[in-house]
């Protein structure tokens, strides 16, 4: 089914034996008929996207969570406000949020998309945030055509209600499956230029910068040796009978491939045990014989090597 449907990743050789034959993460959106209208996929298990951004491509439409983290700006002509859709504004390492800019244009009013003739000025969004926050290309709904008849143009515009969305997500640079937060919030700057016309006169170009903090979270994982003290909110599921069956379907198929997977997997607890112990008296430190230094780098070290390489 993987190759039928041509979503075999390509970046597992057969030396990662216990990883070979996944697909790249992904899903696909169908309606009531069956009929797919969206697919997400990435190149890399530590990139997903939010129940959130799925939940949007089946209905059509951006639903706005009341508890999002918002700024607001604009004025009676053009309301320009920024949320964070998906996970009640929280931020978490590979789970793709959406920043999405709502541009409320009064009655009559209309803003421009790309390409306009020489003087106008199209709708533009730009995104920034702190390191270790990927933020993706804003995604721009369809545009409607404006005709001026008396100047025999055609112009692409927007108006009524529009939603520009930018998909973001933390590395492990900001947030990391590895160690506990760093920091509570991330700030998100947003820039939005556009200028307002109707269809007799146009209101000088603007530019709205606005601004919003965002809560960082921690990851789920499940109650797995390789998984666990690193400071994440562990499932109290026990995964064991899963992987144990796992590794025996591997096992049989890849018979080389299971001691580099126990390595990799005593590198991980390993590092976990050394943060247990950072948190102790430096007395057990020195009796434990630990680098905690060196514990760290081997915990980002062991989850790098267990992650699919992209």
């Amino acid at each position: 089914m993987i190759r039928r449907f041509g979503i075999l990743n390509d970046q597992v050789g057969r030396e990662d034996a216990l990883l070979y034959g996944i697909p790249y993460p992904g899903a696909y959106v169908t309606d009531e008929d069956g009929v797919v209208v969206a697919k997400f996929f990435h190149d890399t298990y530590k990139k997903r996207d939010s129940p959130e951004r799925l939940i949007d491509a089946a209905l059509g439409r951006v639903t706005v969570s009341e508890d999002a983290p918002c700024a607001r700006g604009g004025d009676e002509v053009v309301r320009v406000s920024a949320f964070l859709h998906g996970g009640k504004g929280t931020i978490r390492q590979g789970i793709v949020r959406e920043l999405v800019v709502r541009l409320d244009l009064g009655d009559g009013m209309h803003v421009y998309g790309e390409p306009v003739p020489e003087g106008l000025i199209p709708l533009r969004v730009t995104v920034d945030g702190p390191p270790g926050l990927a933020v993706g290309d804003p995604i721009y709904p369809p545009t409607e055509t404006l005709h001026l008849e008396s100047m025999g143009m055609a112009l692409p515009v927007w108006s009524g209600v529009v939603d520009i969305r930018a998909p973001c997500y933390a590395v492990g640079e900001l947030a990391s499956e590895t160690r506990p937060l760093d920091v509570d919030t991330a700030r998100i700057e947003v820039a939005v230029r556009y200028q307002a016309c109707d269809d007799t006169v146009c209101l000088p170009p603007r530019t709205e910068k606005l601004g919003l903090e965002a809560a960082l979270d921690v990851v789920d994982v499940p109650s797995l040796g390789m998984h666990m003290g690193h400071g994440q909110r562990e499932g109290g599921y026990d995964g064991r009978p899963h992987m144990a069956r796992l590794m025996w379907r591997k096992v049989r198929a890849y018979p080389l491939g299971l001691p580099r997977f126990i390595l990799k997997t005593l590198r991980l607890e390993l590092a976990a045990r050394w943060r247990r112990l950072s948190a102790g008296t430096p007395a057990e430190v020195t009796r434990a014989g630990v680098d905690l230094r060196g514990g760290e780098e081997s915990a980002d070290e062991g989850a790098a090597e267990t992650g699919v390489r992209s």
